[in-house]
Formats: structure tokens, C-alpha cells, sequence
């Protein structure tokens, strides 16, 4: 008689921006409870720590998002006179000097990323090539990162088609797939009440408090009044943030994994790149969530 076939472990990493750095937590946990994935596939963010873990840097991308601080978020953006708010270049130069680039077939483990073609609105799945290249299509949200040309197209961010590739995973070969849904508690969070408290701002943190309020995000010490008209930045960041979960919650249901990992992490806006401690605390706080039901995916 054969010896039974383990079943190959797919994780599927969504997109979230800043949020994404709890892919990290959920990783070492997974790794802690004796899960190590043999496929990776990512969207966005997703497609940034999926890309490190697959080439076996993941210990390097932790240590420097642990040590960014706002003035590191700053000094990443390019600005860019069309097609998006920053070319992204400079942040793609930084992992191309500190992270050896190398063909996506060459890495250690399965690796694919997901982006969206501007000119026919389909799902591009990057399985091939320069792995940085992919990771740069996948993260190009749009209006924030200009588009990126390949095979005579251009692509955005895969967020705005499968913002948690359970799919590609399964393309790839998973028989198990655990998804990492980063947008779980995000309906709504412009528009809750409550109070943060003032701090005084130095001339870089008035930058990045302008950058965040064109954003949507309330002005530090500002209250989120309940009842107020929302501004356009919140209107359509919300819209935004309407459109990813429903579509990640249609694509899930009708291609759903074995596992839902769901980080909380709503309070973090969009460029809070600096908060990476607590987004990977509580991306190993969302496995302890589920971690009743990780015996079940090792086929034993």
C-alpha cells in the first residue's frame, strides 16, 4: 500500500496595506505550531512579506520594519507627477540593494502574486520573472504608487480584483489553504466615535498628519464625529474599503479556504508603516484565535 501524501499547505496573504505587517506574526505562529507552508501567494502587502518568506528573508524584512520610524515612511516616497502620488521606485531600490532579487522559479518555496490589468480590468497572476517586479506591480494601489508596465499592459494593485488569493493558492497546488483576511473589522472604522488623545507635532509628524487626513484619517486629538458630513477623502477611502471586503468576501465564499486568519487591525491607516510591532503582536494573536483547528490541516 502507498504511504499517504501529506497534503500540500497553501497561505494565502491579502492586502491591507500598513496592516500587512501582521503577515509576519501570522507566519511565526504558524511555524510555531508546526505549519510551514509549501505555497505562498500574496496580494499587495500581502505579495511584499509573502515574496520575503518564499526567498528565506524573512527574519531581514522583520528586523526593518521593527526599526521604521516616520521619517523612514517619508523617505520612501518619490513623487510623481502622473499616475499615482509616488512612483514607488525608491522603496523597490531599498529591497533590491538589501534583498537579493532572483526569478520567482528560483525561490525556495511556491511563490505568485497577484495584480490587476488598467486595460481590461482582469487578474494578473505573477509566477514568473523577477520577484521584485511582481512585488512592485502587486503593491501599485492606485492614485498612491503609479502603474507598472508589463507584457504590454499596465498593472495596479491586485487588491481590486482577489484581495485574498485563496485561488492562486489553490492554482499553485494547495490542497489546504489558509487565508489571511486583512480587512475583517475595517467597515466603517472613518466613521466611529471616539477621541485620541493630542500630541504635539514635530515639523515631519504636521507631514505625515496632513498626508493621513487627505487620506481620511481624522487630525490627531480630533474627535470622529458620528454625525458630521464625511469628507471626500473619507468617502472614498471608504468606498474603497467597501468594495475589497465584499469582494474578498464573494471570492471567499465561493472559493473558500480552510482557515480564515483575521488580524484586528482597523485602528492602522494606511501609511502607519511605523507600527509594525503591534500589527505582527497581533497578527500571532489572530492564530491563537484559530489555533483550536490548526490540528486539522497537517492531514495526521
Amino acid at each position: 500500500m502507498s504511504e499517504r501524501r501529506r497534503p500540500r499547505l497553501g497561505l494565502a496573504l491579502g492586502s491591507g496595506s500598513a496592516r500587512g505587517w501582521a503577515h509576519i506574526g501570522v507566519i511565526r505562529a504558524l511555524e510555531s505550531a508546526g505549519l510551514r507552508p509549501d505555497i505562498v501567494a500574496g496580494t499587495s502587502i500581502g505579495a511584499l512579506v509573502g515574496a520575503a518568506y518564499a526567498a528565506g528573508e524573512l527574519d531581514r524584512l522583520e528586523r526593518w520594519v521593527l526599526e521604521l520610524g516616520v521619517v523612514d515612511v517619508i523617505g520612501f516616497m518619490d513623487p510623481s507627477l502622473g499616475g499615482g502620488a509616488f512612483k514607488g521606485d525608491r522603496l523597490i531600490e531599498f529591497f533590491r540593494l538589501n534583498a537579493l532579487d532572483r526569478p520567482i522559479e528560483t525561490l525556495p518555496l511556491a511563490f505568485g502574486a497577484v495584480a490587476t490589468s488598467l486595460n481590461t480590468g482582469a487578474e494578473v497572476w505573477l509566477r514568473s520573472g523577477s520577484m521584485l517586479a511582481a512585488v512592485r506591480a502587486s503593491i501599485a494601489l492606485p492614485g498612491i504608487f503609479t502603474p507598472v508596465r508589463h507584457e504590454g499592459a499596465f498593472l495596479v494593485d491586485g487588491g481590486l480584483v482577489n484581495p485574498v488569493p485563496v485561488s492562486l493558492a489553490r492554482a499553485m497546488g494547495a490542497d489546504v489553504v489558509i487565508a489571511v483576511d486583512l480587512g475583517s473589522d475595517i467597515l466603517g472604522r472613518r466613521f466611529r466615535t471616539g477621541k485620541r488623545a493630542a500630541t504635539p507635532a514635530s515639523g515631519v509628524q504636521k507631514w505625515i498628519q496632513d498626508l493621513r487626513e487627505s487620506l481620511g484619517a481624522p487630525a490627531d486629538g480630533a474627535p470622529a464625529e458620528e454625525t458630521a458630513t464625511p469628507s471626500l477623502p473619507d468617502v472614498l477611502s471608504a468606498c474603497m474599503d467597501i468594495v475589497q471586503v465584499r469582494i474578498a468576501r464573494s471570492r471567499m465564499a465561493g472559493e473558500p479556504p480552510e482557515l480564515v486568519v483575521a488580524p484586528r487591525l482597523a485602528r492602522l491607516r494606511l501609511f502607519d508603516f511605523h507600527r509594525a510591532q503591534e500589527a505582527i503582536e497581533e497578527g500571532r494573536r489572530a492564530v491563537e484565535r484559530v489555533a483550536h483547528n490548526l490540528s486539522e490541516l497537517d492531514g495526521s
